[in-house]
């Protein structure tokens, strides 16, 4: 069956360099027009799987396709994608103009037509009447936009972008990421990008690929991810959740009465049975209060970071880190609180007890 324009599959891929093992067995699709991200620690295989797609590494065994097309063994100058590289790879001593429509001319385009294209191309990332400006003559953002630009302007059916964000300082990276996020939806192409930064991914994700030691540990929305994780792995990389051990009392449906420090509230069952459990339990998802009928606490410490307060609370779960947005005071270490539960930041790990 074919495939439309952007599709990309992952059949049964495995990358290994001597006796190391990259990528263990990754089948993955990508439909077209998703920004999908591939995120992970270092050494997870998230770069070694977008050099594959980019026909920058051969795979081992398994099979590639884009667009229906099986690419595993093509060249990379015979893929149809293009690739935004973190340290952007601009040509100094070319303007910015003469940057964006080199591989149109690279390719055999005429140079008129090239230069109007990259004209077209600059307009769409905001940095239209700049292409006769060099690189060193614009902020790094610019550049960043400048590297997208020259991707673009080849109309590849899929976008690879690899850390793209990690030379900006980081309110840059937040306009960037922004500015990536609004012109893939608007133009609606295919994007694969590579962060090792949650955050990051939360804020430009259709979807999110959860790597670890070359195998997928999750796949998921934003909020799949943050509210329902997977696994410890997933709760603790995806916003350092605390991992706490809690007990489930009863389960009705997909409804699962849960006790954590003496208190008790409902969650989503995810297959739990009654006895122990360990739970996902998000920074903000306790309020702290200094009167109540909350769990338990004592501070043990505390760090006032201007819109919110960082604290380390000890209680009958064990040390955990809570994140209070709506303090007015600063409680000191020693301080006696309560904790109101927000069950809303709290889900059970499948199969963890």
């Amino acid at each position: 069956m074919t495939q439309p324009r952007g599709a990309v599959a992952f059949r049964n891929v495995r990358k290994s360099f001597g006796e190391f093992t990259a990528i263990a067995d990754l089948t993955l699709d990508i439909t077209p027009g998703e920004l999908v991200t591939l995120l992970g620690p270092s050494g997870c295989g998230k770069t070694t799987t977008l050099r594959m797609l980019a026909g920058l590494e051969s795979p081992t065994k398994g099979q590639i396709l884009i667009g229906g097309e099986d690419v595993t063994r093509l060249p990379a100058d015979r893929r149809d994608v293009s690739m935004v590289f973190q340290s952007y790879a601009l040509f100094p001593h070319m303007n910015v103009g003469q940057n964006v429509a080199y591989g149109l001319e690279a390719g055999g385009q005429r140079p008129a037509e090239a230069r109007r294209r990259a004209e077209e191309a600059l307009d769409l990332v905001g940095l239209s009447g700049l292409g006769e400006r060099l690189p060193a003559e614009l902020s790094g953002g610019q550049q960043q936009r400048v590297a997208v630009a020259r991707a673009l302007v080849l109309e590849p059916q899929v976008l690879l972008l690899d850390e793209p964000l990690s030379n900006l300082d980081a309110r840059l990276r937040r306009k960037v990421r922004t500015d990536i996020r609004e012109l893939q939806q608007r133009l609606g192409f295919t994007a694969v990008y590579v962060t090792h930064d949650q955050e990051e991914a939360l804020a430009v994700s259709d979807t999110i690929v959860v790597m670890k030691d070359g195998r997928i540990e999750q796949i998921g929305t934003p909020r799949e991810l943050y509210e329902s994780p997977a696994s410890e792995f997933i709760a603790d990389f995806i916003g350092e959740a605390n991992v706490v051990e809690g007990r489930v009392l009863t389960v009705e449906g997909d409804i699962a009465q849960v006790e954590l420090g003496g208190i008790a509230f409902p969650l989503p069952a995810r297959g739990a049975t009654p006895g122990p459990a360990r739970l996902s339990l998000r920074s903000n998802a306790l309020k702290v209060r200094t009167t109540g009928s909350g769990m338990a606490g004592t501070i043990a410490s505390s760090a006032y970071l201007g819109d919110h307060v960082e604290y380390e609370i000890d209680g009958p779960v064990g040390r955990i880190f809570v994140i209070d947005d709506e303090s007015e005071t600063l409680l000191r270490a020693g301080t006696e609180v309560s904790l109101e539960v927000r069950p809303r930041g709290i889900a059970l790990i499948p199969g963890a007890a």
